[in-house]
């Protein structure tokens, strides 16, 4: 059996554990994960049987890659009986009750897939294929991998350039054009409403302190209300605290990772604030294990930032505070599980998770490290390759 045919056979069980008849599938990263090919159109998987991938365009390139069977969609009109053609039980008259990607299915499509089905009772089933994902297979974790040993290739070769009256943006292109070189993907994709990642976020001093809309502890300035996040054009000066929380995609699958720099020397409250966060993370690895609750790490690492007097300052601060210590990464850099209160899954051999712990000194700088692991049947890998420590230059 291929990986393809085991994901949809994970994916069916949890269709008939909540007796559901099926789930339409038609986010682009979804299709990829359950098909190998991300051309326009729907996936019908049934809770029993093959499933079907229908497309708009390109059917030639959908043939070529995908694992599942290919129809052309005809008429969008026509789809509720081109479906029954194939599968019989989504005939009108039956009583059928499938699931959809609520979280990112478009309310207008959502609408035209009940002006085509309108027997069909439909149900959320936006956690049914973020939990299937939640586990990656031995080739996933390969390409993250891959693409932390391109990250950390890329950090150094901007460490070398790196020099007082530098811009972000400098910085940052440095970064990118290494990661394009060696197979970067040119997106790291979100799942999240509304939400963006560009490579990631450089920023130095008062300017990546700045709170935006961007759902982590570290948003940046950016280049305008525009691009309200990451770099700027502001020089980086010495001893001011650079934040380098950067990524890389290869084959899709992305890897997460921070480190903190400084030209010079960081003031004494800054540099034991980044000690912290590495004692932190240190804790955490040691909890990291089958077994413990997700939210377990997060109220841990609450508790050692209390402890060390910073609690107002960690994960952002004041209102722009985050409640949460990670997150799982793969295909998008916002994947299950997350490491906050009210997640309780068990961390499960195969989660792949970037864990950041980070303190925010709003007109000062950002501080702080996170690394990716994967998660073993006896504890961890360390995905992220680069030193560690507060890279002084």
């Amino acid at each position: 059996m291929n990986e393809y045919a085991q994901r949809i056979g994970r994916l069916q069980q949890k269709l008939q554990a909540l007796q559901l008849d099926g789930m339409m599938i038609t986010q682009n990263v979804d299709l990829y994960y359950l098909t190998g090919s991300m051309q326009t159109g729907y996936l019908f998987v049934p809770a029993e049987g093959e499933p079907r991938l229908y497309v708009r365009r390109s059917v030639a390139r959908a043939q070529e890659e995908s694992a599942v069977a290919v129809e052309p969609l005809g008429s969008f009109r026509a789809f509720g009986t081109q479906l029954a053609q194939t599968f019989p039980q989504l005939a009108s008259g039956s009583a059928v009750t499938l699931a959809a990607e609520f979280d990112v299915l478009p309310v207008q499509q959502w609408q035209r897939l009940q002006s085509v089905l309108p027997h069909v009772v439909w149900k959320d089933g936006s956690m049914l294929i973020r939990e299937t994902r939640m586990i990656k297979s031995p080739r996933e974790i390969s390409c993250i991998r891959e693409a932390a040993q391109i990250i950390d290739g890329a950090l150094e070769n901007a460490l070398t350039r790196l020099e007082p009256g530098m811009t972000e943006l400098e910085l940052m292109s440095a970064v990118e054009h290494y990661i394009r070189l060696h197979g970067h993907i040119g997106v790291m994709r979100l799942r999240g409403y509304n939400q963006e990642v560009l490579t990631g976020v450089i920023g130095a001093g008062e300017a990546v302190a700045k709170p935006t809309y961007f759902d982590g502890p570290a948003g940046g300035q950016g280049l305008g209300p525009t691009v309200p996040q990451s770099v700027s054009r502001r020089p980086i000066e010495r001893n001011e605290p650079i934040l380098i929380d950067i990524g890389c995609c290869i084959d899709g699958y992305v890897i997460d990772q921070t480190r903190t720099a400084v030209i010079g020397d960081l003031p004494d409250d800054l540099r034991q604030a980044y000690d912290v966060s590495e004692a932190i993370i240190r804790s955490v690895e040691s909890m990291l294990k089958p077994g413990i609750l997700c939210e377990q790490f997060y109220i841990h690492s609450l508790g050692m930032a209390q402890e060390a007097g910073l609690g107002d300052h960690y994960m952002g601060f004041g209102d722009d505070q985050v409640k949460f210590l990670g997150h799982g990464i793969g295909l998008e850099v916002d994947e299950l599980p997350v490491l906050a209160k009210g997640f309780r899954y068990p961390l499960e051999p195969g989660m792949v998770i970037a864990i950041e712990p980070k303190f925010t000194f709003p007109g000062r700088g950002v501080v702080g490290i996170e690394n990716s692991y994967a998660v073993t049947d006896t504890g961890f890998e360390k995905l992220t390759v680069s030193r560690e420590g507060l890279i002084r230059l």
